[in-house]
């Protein structure tokens, strides 16, 4: 018996690796499922979509899930995906410091979570405010801030390997790398309403553990990945090549697909300094972590 299933995830970018492997290298199917992969440009759409039900489970941000605790939402994590930071904060040629960022427009994904949280703390470390120094303006994800970073509608926005080498190529400035002050970052992650997955066992653990061979073949493949790289995101192989060393070399990916406790706490301390959530329902990682399709999948092993 085949399951359908719809699954979104953000624009076409390099963290959608693991869905195309399971796709294109026949590990859905083997779980005996029949896998829509959704692409959306705002962020938000990938949640509002997971909440409302017109999505099964989602690659989506994981701050999402922080957030939608504090409403009385029933998201939750159950795997990993990009686990360690893969960004640079890419500024326009002009731009030699952060300090020059003051009184400038620096684009991020959603004013709500994602790559905002992540941008006003770095600015902070500078003595930038926000909205004091600088404005923050939502332009999309990773490929619409590059674009709009070229247009000279933003001055600066964090860039996604490979996106940033390919700016760093073009004469556009570095002004810092998150990884190095947050060594781990939950950014991304597997998400999906409890309630729904807890409806849906069987299906949610075929889900997993076509997930967690998708990781694993990751690290062993990188010609296969460099050119599923570059059939579905348009990138040139180079780029393609360079991806894939950074996140196998750092661990961007986890080898084994489960979401880190470590980063998903940073994302939880940073996003507590950072917006104004008085009636915080969790505190510890762990609360928002399901290990038990995970677990299972590691018992069936």
């Amino acid at each position: 018996m085949t399951h359908t299933l719809r699954v979104g995830a953000i624009s076409r970018n390099y963290f959608n690796m693991p869905l195309w492997i399971a796709q294109d290298q026949g590990l859905f199917a083997e779980q005996g499922l029949d896998v829509a992969i959704e692409l959306f440009e705002p962020i938000d759409e990938v949640t509002t979509r997971l909440n409302d039900g017109r999505l099964d489970l989602a690659l989506g941000v994981t701050e999402h899930v922080i957030l939608a605790a504090e409403t009385g939402g029933d998201l939750t994590v159950i795997a990993g995906n990009v686990n360690r930071l893969p960004f640079s904060l890419i500024a326009r040629p002009e731009i030699r410091s952060v300090e020059q960022l003051r009184g400038q427009v620096v684009g991020v994904s959603s004013l709500q979570a994602g790559s905002s949280s992540l941008v006003m703390k770095m600015l902070t470390a500078h003595g930038l405010e926000c909205p004091r120094d600088y404005t923050l303006e939502a332009v999309g994800p990773i490929l619409a801030r590059w674009e709009r970073l070229q247009r000279g509608e933003i001055a600066a926005g964090l860039q996604g390997i490979p996106l940033n080498y390919m700016a760093l190529d073009a004469g556009y400035r570095s002004l810092g790398e998150p990884r190095e002050q947050f060594p781990w970052f939950q950014f991304t992650s597997l998400n999906v309403s409890a309630r729904w997955a807890g409806a849906h066992r069987a299906e949610t653990e075929a889900f997993v553990r076509a997930w967690v061979a998708a990781h694993a073949w990751f690290y062993g493949h990188p010609k296969e990945c460099t050119a599923i790289a570059m059939r579905h995101t348009g990138i040139d192989e180079g780029y393609a090549e360079r991806a894939w060393r950074d996140y196998t070399q750092d661990e961007i990916f986890p080898r084994d697909g489960a979401a880190d406790p470590r980063g998903i706490q940073t994302l939880i301390d940073i996003s507590a300094l950072i917006r104004a959530l008085p009636g915080r329902a969790k505190t510890r990682a762990e609360d928002y972590i399901d290990g038990r399709y995970l677990e299972a999948t590691r018992q069936a092993a």
